[in-house]
């Protein structure tokens, strides 16, 4: 028998090599699986829909600061004014509504249904330079928006020191 032979450099490149297991098969299968699972996740619409019941639960909120009030706005489209409440207390800002379900229509055939029915509860820390006895409430829009004004040793000027040579 030649070497040639036994490396197999005569053989054509079309013959497809046998794999003896099928571990290296399933390992793979697994990464396969795993990416497409975290692909769908991740995608706009795969992690809204596994966040859509979530999503009643948690309003989105901006905070913002300036000199005189801290400012919290919260995403509420379609609640009621009326099924809202905001209270402060002990230094937390707690949002929290609920929204009824409908009326389901017997004739009407729903091929899509995302709409989330149920109550919501956010509490948010609020610094010690708030006042938290003079917050105010508003809602326009489907915006709720939350005024705090600062306390009034929190808004002072700092002093300008001098220094001496």
């Amino acid at each position: 028998m030649s070497l040639r032979e036994l490396v197999h450099l005569n053989r054509p490149f079309n013959v497809p090599v046998q794999q003896r297991g099928r571990f290296g098969q399933s390992l793979h299968s697994l990464q396969e699986e795993m990416n497409d699972l975290f692909e769908d996740f991740f995608s706009s619409n795969g992690l809204k829909s596994w966040m859509a019941p979530m999503g009643s639960a948690f309003p989105s909120v901006d905070i913002i600061e300036n000199e005189k009030k801290f400012k919290v706005k919260a995403e509420i489209a379609g609640y009621n004014p009326d099924d809202i409440d905001v209270s402060v207390t002990d230094g937390f800002l707690t949002i929290s509504g609920k929204r009824k379900e409908e009326e389901e229509e017997k004739e009407e055939n729903y091929l899509r249904r995302e709409l989330s029915y149920g109550s919501f509860q956010r509490t948010i820390a609020l610094p010690e330079t708030s006042n938290c006895e003079e917050a105010e409430a508003s809602f326009k829009n489907g915006m709720l928006t939350i005024d705090i004004p600062k306390k009034a040793e929190a808004m002072q000027k700092p002093k300008k020191v001098t220094i001496k040579k």
